[in-house]
């Protein structure tokens, strides 16, 4: 522009691409040329050519990243990336898009993926997500997000929110834990409207979840040989219910045993409703949940609700006087003891006090892991109190105890 200025020479279009006398260029993994420009220096020639070193390494490492595919917004991944998740349960599905849209999107939506950080994640997660298990499934979600984002082409060199810690979980006293008694649970029973009877007393002696319960089919019950098999759930999604093709887990595909009481239970809600002996497929549509051939019902024959039954639950606990209210320590709310779930606890304490052994327990509950059954099912801290003080009553015999004397 010295040499030739642009009032004798006419205008000259500038380069664009090169603000030195110094510019790197390479091609990516892909072919496409990459240039990096350096501004004038003594080093520029040095930095330059130790950029292009740099680079052709990690290109033959296959370790290279572009950096500009890191800076599009955190929309911009979620749409990327939540539309190449593979299929999930509907209730997966819906919480984490509400996740998402409730917590993360309001937050860092608009923030570029290269431009987020783990102090600035962790304090958000800290003081702005209320709850235990609330931070805790935000934060798996910012995880699998971020974790994509690592592996897709290297949008971003590291997941910030890999450490990211959620605190402790609440705690609850033994006390709120443990289950009623076989003959406090009895004394509800008899508390209930005659008609919801038998379906607790199915509860209280198989020990199925909710939903498990209530999508049991005829055709899924042999009283001759007094066993049932458990083959697909009844859950929740935005107050409607759908079924599901399998239980919670893979150990929820299990025979459960029918004692008696079980077994007259069934036949009381069998000769009253009179269920087809067909299993309808799923099919596309898990909202057809086909009543007809399930054994518990509601009173007008329809699919029995949690909701419904907790309005001759709650009055029963009271008649019985064993209600309690519970304060949850996550969410502040009064809950009611004892719980209908908690027939599932008492089944698994009534195994143990028969002797069940821990395996067997394991396989008639539905669980992969017996450690629950043992902790939570069957926590009894008196049981153990009683086992140390008799341990040691044999010791303490003959040795004085120390008692208060006038000076």
């Amino acid at each position: 522009m010295v040499k030739y200025p642009p009032e004798q020479y006419g205008e000259r279009n500038r380069r664009r691409d090169c603000i030195g006398p110094w510019q790197a260029r390479y091609r990516d993994p892909s072919g496409k040329q990459k240039a990096k420009n350096y501004p004038i220096s003594e080093g520029g020639k040095k930095a330059a050519e130790a950029f292009l070193d740099d680079v052709r390494s990690r290109v033959r490492r296959r370790e290279y990243g572009d950096p500009k595919r890191g800076e599009i917004t955190m929309n911009q991944w979620w749409a990327l990336w939540w539309d190449a998740q593979p299929d999930r349960a509907v209730t997966t599905q819906n919480r984490k898009v509400s996740n998402w849209t409730v917590h993360i999107q309001p937050k860092w939506g608009k923030w570029r993926l290269c431009d987020l950080e783990y102090i600035e994640l962790q304090a958000w997660l800290t003081h702005e997500v209320s709850g235990y298990h609330t931070r805790k499934k935000v934060c798996e979600l910012l995880n699998q997000m971020l974790r994509a984002a690592v592996k897709d082409g290297k949008r971003i060199p590291f997941n910030p929110a890999a450490d990211i810690e959620v605190g402790e979980a609440p705690r609850k006293h033994p006390d709120e834990l443990r289950p009623p008694t076989r003959e406090q649970f009895t004394s509800i029973v008899e508390q209930l409207p005659a008609y919801y009877r038998p379906f607790a007393v199915f509860l209280e002696h198989t020990g199925l979840r909710w939903g498990e319960a209530t999508a049991l089919r005829w055709e899924c019950i042999d009283l001759e040989a007094n066993h049932f098999k458990v083959k697909e759930v009844l859950s929740e999604d935005s107050g409607r219910l759908f079924r599901k093709p399998a239980p919670k887990s893979a150990a929820g595909f299990r025979t459960v045993p029918l004692t008696p009481q079980a077994a007259d239970a069934v036949r009381v809600m069998v000769d009253r409703w009179r269920p087809a002996r067909s299993v309808t497929p799923i099919g596309e549509d898990p909202f057809a949940l086909v009543p007809e051939e399930l054994v518990f019902r509601g009173p007008q024959g329809g699919v029995l609700s949690r909701h419904n039954f907790r309005r001759v639950w709650v009055p029963a606990i009271k008649a019985a006087g064993l209600a309690r209210q519970v304060r949850n320590p996550e969410t502040g709310r009064n809950e009611w003891w004892p719980r209908v779930h908690d027939t599932r606890h008492l089944f698994a304490t009534w195994l143990k006090d028969l002797g069940i052994s821990e395996k067997d327990t394991q396989a008639v509950m539905g669980h992969e892991r017996g450690s629950k059954v043992t902790w939570i099912y069957q926590h009894a801290p008196e049981d153990v109190a009683a086992r140390v003080r008799a341990a040691m009553a044999p010791e303490a015999e003959g040795v004085r105890t120390l008692r208060a004397v006038a000076g």
